[in-house]
């Protein structure tokens, strides 16, 4: 099985997901769920995919700007429009709902706080992009998808990347669309996991800052 081609891709995005789907059963670690979720994904990307990480990034300013603009553009329709991600076409059964998924307790802590940061800036980025931009783009192509360039797409795969990436952020689902086929494009352009990964990290790493700056937790699910 770790023979397959889509292992290192796959195997870390799967094992982040299962760490989100069993931190309630960890619960009892306190602060210290983080750090351990952060380690076991790191382990995993280690693992499992270090021979395919690349973190060149070939076009520097252009990548910045993509990822500012990115930020902009998640936090705008709630900045402007008060109350918008209320409205039943983001928060409905299907997309779920804005919830805070840290305690008060939780949130005080600068400990939790620092490794709820690296998760996401160093960790999501890299884990994500093996995903949904370095596999599946192509993999939605061609099964074989190893023959085909990094950044290759088709139409079809294109859109289906972004809406699946749009699914995964639930109530934040238009802006998560819109950052999917900005990031698939740039894919497709660029060619370079590098430079998506530092895309995403840019992207999260100051919606963290952000979000612990003005206390508008909603932003971190």
């Amino acid at each position: 099985m770790l023979q397959n081609p889509s292992v290192p891709y796959v195997a870390p995005f799967l094992t982040f997901i299962a760490m989100l789907a069993i931190q309630k059963y960890l619960s009892f670690l306190g602060d210290w769920e983080y750090a351990l979720r952060v380690v076991i994904v790191a382990g995993a990307i280690w693992f499992f995919s270090r021979k395919k990480l690349d973190f060149k990034v070939h076009h520097f300013a252009a990548s910045l700007a993509i990822g500012i603009a990115t930020f902009v553009l998640w936090i705008a329709p709630d900045t402007i429009f008060p109350g918008w991600r209320q409205h039943w076409l983001f928060t409905n059964s299907i997309m779920g709902e804005v919830r805070v998924s840290l305690s008060a307790e939780q949130l005080s802590s600068p400990f939790l706080l620092v490794f709820r940061t690296i998760s996401a800036a160093l960790l999501v980025p890299i884990v994500e992009e093996l995903f949904w931009r370095a596999w599946m783009l192509r993999w939605l192509v061609k099964n074989d998808f190893e023959t085909l360039p990094i950044g290759s797409a088709d139409r079809q795969s294109f859109l289906i990347v972004a809406v699946l990436f749009a699914v995964e952020h639930g109530p934040y689902w238009e802006v998560g669309l819109i950052t999917g086929l900005v990031w698939n494009w740039w894919m497709t352009r660029t060619r370079s996991l590098g430079d998506l990964i530092f895309v995403h990290a840019v992207t999260n790493l100051v919606l963290s800052l952000y979000v612990i700056w003005t206390k508008k937790w909603q932003f971190w699910m």
